[in-house]
């Protein structure tokens, strides 16, 4: 369950609080020993985009589109390895590519260009391209296109209609090739050592806002972008964490949960523990989060739907005396997400998502026992579909007192 956003506040209120982020000497030594682990990585080639620009022409014939429209975003890095700003960047079902921008691309699949200087004249310059093509009257809008950019291209292309591109850039990102897999498996790599060196600087006393910060030091080190959210005690029953200043005790559940990226793919990782020793309360919850998760993964087969492996760990909760439903205590949201370059993205194993589950889907599995003024637990890993089954990036908890093993 990623939160880029929690993070960035609570970098903001270790400052606030007067405890900046480690540096130097403040690094605590476990994350001090850490070494970089991006030593090989290979970027997606041009090759690889090059066939997924012919995937999508093929998903565009198949639901009567003449073109797709993109403005930054991941899906637009997906095809161009571009991240450029400003930008509308037109795939037709034939043709070269249109990038309509106030400066010529530096990506090379980027196609034509046509530049604008006057934003004004941004929406005319995109509708002249579309109109030089000919015979296009059906396009796409990608899903994080702004409403703007719609309504701009919408007023100048008159007579033109509009619909939704997911068949098209969902289509083509929800199944992973091997190149991205590897990129995913070394960010998750780096986000279970990140972790390890983290727990090691656990300590009596310590506020969430600094466990989070030496992750955080620990992801510079192994020279990665990252972080993660951190929660003690009675507030790991909130899914989405708490800003209330927390310190830790002996006997606090200790919750982190996100990741890092590496050439733009994203790991996403909770591990749920206790700073001393478990109570016999603590290691129960635990164990049947567990073998929730381990039911996810059972069920998540391919050509079963994606809700099923939902059911499957709500079952399993809801055995225990959990829910029913979406009640709490008990499991609060859904087993999963897709994952890739976006934290979250299509599609989740979540109840009435009927799509059937293909290999090279990606997902995260992380069923959540809530129970609120006691504690919460949620073990997450994520799990790549292959022809037999689903495979886990990550080595799963143990046990609550062995967080990895």
């Amino acid at each position: 369950m990623n939160r880029r956003l929690f993070i960035a506040s609570a970098a903001a209120g270790v400052a606030a609080l007067g405890r900046p982020m480690p540096q130097g000497q403040d690094v605590p030594e476990a994350i001090r020993k850490l070494k970089p682990m991006t030593e090989g990585i290979q970027p997606i080639t041009d090759e690889e985009r090059h066939a997924r620009i012919e995937k999508a022409r093929r998903l565009m014939r198949q639901n009567k589109m003449d073109a797709v429209v993109m403005a930054g975003g991941s899906s637009l890095f997906y095809f161009t390895g571009s991240r450029a700003a400003e930008v509308l960047w037109v795939l037709p079902a034939a043709g070269a590519p249109v990038w309509v921008a106030p400066e010529p691309p530096e990506s090379k699949l980027a196609g034509e260009a046509r530049i604008w200087k006057d934003p004004a004249l941004k929406y005319r310059t995109a509708a002249h391209a579309l109109a030089d093509r000919g015979g296009i009257t059906r396009i796409g809008i990608e899903e994080r296109v702004p409403f703007g950019v719609f309504d701009g291209l919408r007023h100048a292309t008159a007579g033109t209609e509009y619909v939704s591109a997911d068949a098209v850039t969902a289509g083509c990102r929800m199944i992973k090739s091997p190149a991205e897999i590897a990129l995913m498996q070394r960010a998750n790599d780096i986000t279970i050592a990140a972790y390890k060196a983290a727990f090691a600087t656990l300590r009596e006393g310590m506020t969430q806002r600094e466990l989070s910060a030496n992750i955080a030091a620990a992801y510079r080190a192994l020279g990665v972008n990252g972080g993660a959210m951190a929660i003690f005690g009675k507030y790991t029953a909130f899914p989405h964490g708490s800003i209330q200043p927390q310190q830790l005790r002996e006997g606090d559940m200790v919750l982190i949960d996100d990741g890092c990226t590496v050439e733009g793919y994203q790991s996403d990782i909770t591990r749920t523990t206790v700073f001393g020793k478990p109570t016999a309360r603590q290691r129960e919850v635990w164990e049947i989060e567990r073998e929730a998760q381990d039911a996810a993964l059972a069920a998540a087969q391919p050509g079963a739907a994606c809700e099923s492996v939902d059911a499957a760990a709500r079952k399993v909760i809801t055995d225990a005396g959990f829910g029913p439903g979406y009640k709490v205590p008990g499991l609060p949201h859904r087993t999963g997400h897709g994952i890739g370059l976006d934290g979250h993205e299509w599609t989740y194993l979540v109840k009435g998502n009927r799509t059937k589950i293909e290999p090279g889907m990606c997902f995260s599995d992380e069923p959540t026992i809530a129970i609120y003024g006691e504690f919460g637990v949620r073990l997450e890993d994520c799990m790549y579909i292959t022809e037999s089954g689903a495979r886990m990036f990550t080595k799963q908890s143990p046990a609550i007192d062995q967080p990895f093993g």
